[in-house]
C-alpha cells in the first residue's frame, strides 16, 4: 500500500481532527528523521498510523487486543488510554500491510515510550508530543530540544507526561519512568 493509499485509508476511519494530528505528526517525524539519520519513509508510515487504532471504543480495545492474544499487565488493564498504540501495531499489519518490525515498533511505544528505544522509536514519541497543533506548557522548550537533544527531550516530555498522569490522580505505567531514566542515563554517559 502506498503512502497516499494509507492517507486515504486513515482519513476514512479516524476524525478530520485525528488525522490532522497524524498528518503533523508524520510531518515532524519525518524532520526528525532527517536530522537524526533514521530512515525518512519508515518514519513518515509510523507518524501517519501511530494512532491508527485510537478511534476504536474502550470494550472494543480490548476485545481487539485479546483476538491478537495481546496479555496486558494490571496498569494497561486499567488504563485504556494505554493501549490504541498496541492495537496500533498490529492494525497498521493487518489494515495498512505494514510488515516492517522497526514502524510497528514505533507505532507501540509512542504512548509511553520504553528504556532502550529505537531512534525511529524516539522520533514518533516525540513527534505525537510536539506537533504543531499541541498547545501545552512547556512544548516550545520540547520542540526546541527535539532538534538540538533527542535524549534531553525525551526527558522533557516524559517529565511533563508524568506530573500531568500525577496531577490527574491516575495510574503511571513504569514504561514512562523506564524511558526517562534511560535517556537520563545516556546524557551522563555522553551518548
Amino acid at each position: 500500500m502506498t503512502i497516499d493509499e494509507m492517507k486515504e485509508k486513515l482519513r476514512q476511519t479516524i476524525s478530520p481532527e485525528r488525522f490532522r494530528h497524524s498528518e503533523e505528526v508524520m510531518n515532524e517525524a519525518v524532520k526528525l528523521a532527517g536530522l537524526y539519520n533514521a530512515d525518512v519513509e519508515k518514519a513518515r508510515i509510523a507518524g501517519l498510523l501511530h494512532d491508527c487504532a485510537k478511534s476504536t471504543g474502550k470494550d472494543e480495545l480490548y476485545e481487539e487486543l485479546e483476538k491478537y492474544h495481546v496479555v496486558l499487565d494490571d496498569i494497561q488493564k486499567k488504563t485504556p488510554v494505554l493501549l490504541h498504540s498496541i492495537l496500533g501495531s498490529f492494525y497498521a499489519k493487518e489494515h495498512y500491510g505494514v510488515e516492517d518490525r522497526e514502524i510497528l515498533d514505533a507505532i507501540y511505544w509512542h504512548t509511553t515510550g520504553k528504556a532502550g528505544m529505537t531512534m525511529l522509536e524516539k522520533i514518533i514519541f516525540i513527534a505525537d508530543y510536539i506537533e504543531s497543533g499541541r498547545n501545552f506548557e512547556g512544548v516550545e522548550e520540547a520542540r526546541k530540544l527535539a532538534y538540538t537533544d533527542i535524549e534531553k527531550c525525551i526527558v522533557l516530555c516524559c517529565n511533563s507526561t508524568i506530573r500531568y498522569i500525577l496531577q490527574k490522580g491516575r495510574l503511571l505505567h513504569p514504561y514512562i519512568i523506564e524511558a526517562r531514566n534511560d535517556a537520563l542515563m545516556r546524557i551522563e554517559a555522553g551518548s
